[in-house]
């Protein structure tokens, strides 16, 4: 009965989208000998309300993410851009719908996001970055979250029921989809570099696995223990993977993706005033490793 309540609660914070307050910081990174650094935090939002699932554009100096309880539009959920070298926020959609996870496509033509419906709805879509309405993909499933393989293969978390949640892989141009995993976490990745994505398994309350599919052979293998309670990750261009506690980041190297063969995150060094830093949830980072988005508590 425990464990019933227990994944009620965590789906339920899930469709919702856990409308709590918070701020993205934004951080310079430098790798330098394996050690992880940032430094430099600078609050890209200052907007009171949820401002969250920052997504960095890969070639443009751009983060896409929600933002939501505007003063004029109390409910609401829209997507916003903050440019980090003009220092700029634009409004990229203004919608009675609410937009979640923004998300640049893998031909970069546009943001695929959640749109959260009135009626609990919440459908796959896409909006062209070029400016326009959105197109549909995927609405007959409850869709949380979603990583892009290719232009048209995309990794979805799928609220099954009020207990049950799955990892599905859909094909667009077949409209073929496959169930890989039950009981999994939110976090799922590209593997930059590989013909490979992540996911996170949940084995208990407490203990969950990362685990990579391989898109060549549909294996899945072990990679790590997360954190304990964590489900959120972002992935270097190194085969580096960070996590957060929810008061420090982690990093683990995932040497040639062999199943754990080293347990131990390492601590990421923060420089500077750190007060800020409390709650941290999500995790990104932009193409070329330089920058660190973090997701934190007002």
């Amino acid at each position: 009965m425990k464990n019933i309540l227990t994944a009620f609660i965590f789906l339920c914070s899930f469709s919702a989208f856990s409308q709590s307050s918070t701020e993205i910081y934004l951080f310079d990174m430098k790798i330098d000998k394996g050690q992880i650094s940032v430094s430099n935090g600078l609050n890209i939002t200052r907007h009171k309300g949820y401002d969250n699932q920052p997504f960095f554009h890969p070639e443009k100096p751009l983060i896409y993410y929600t933002s939501s309880n505007d003063s004029t539009r109390i409910d609401s959920s829209d997507i916003k851009i903050y440019n980090y070298q003009t220092g700029k926020t634009t409004r990229f959609t203004t919608t009675s719908d609410r937009e979640y996870s923004p998300t640049v496509t893998p031909d970069a033509q546009f943001i695929s996001c959640i749109l959260q419906r009135k009626n609990g709805a919440q459908d796959l879509a896409k909006y062209p970055i070029a400016g326009g309405q959105p197109k549909v993909l995927i609405s007959h499933l409850k869709v949380g979250y979603h990583a892009w393989a290719d232009e048209n293969r995309v990794l979805m978390f799928i609220l099954d029921d009020s207990i049950h949640f799955s990892l599905h892989f859909y094909d667009l141009s077949k409209d073929a989809d496959t169930v890989i995993a039950e009981n999994i976490g939110r976090g799922v990745n590209k593997i930059p570099g590989q013909n490979a994505m992540s996911f996170i398994q949940r084995i208990s309350d407490t203990l969950s696995v990362i685990k990579k599919f391989d898109l060549n052979n549909d294996a899945v293998t072990n990679i790590i223990y997360t954190l304990k309670g964590k489900d959120l990750l972002t992935w270097l261009n190194n085969n580096t993977i960070l996590m957060s506690d929810g008061k420090k980041i982690f990093s683990y190297q995932a040497n040639a993706y062999e199943e754990f063969k080293d347990h131990k995150w390492k601590p990421v060094i923060i420089k500077g005033n750190t007060a800020m830093l409390k709650g941290i949830t999500r995790l990104a980072v932009n193409a070329d490793n330089t920058k660190l988005a973090i997701v934190v508590n007002e």
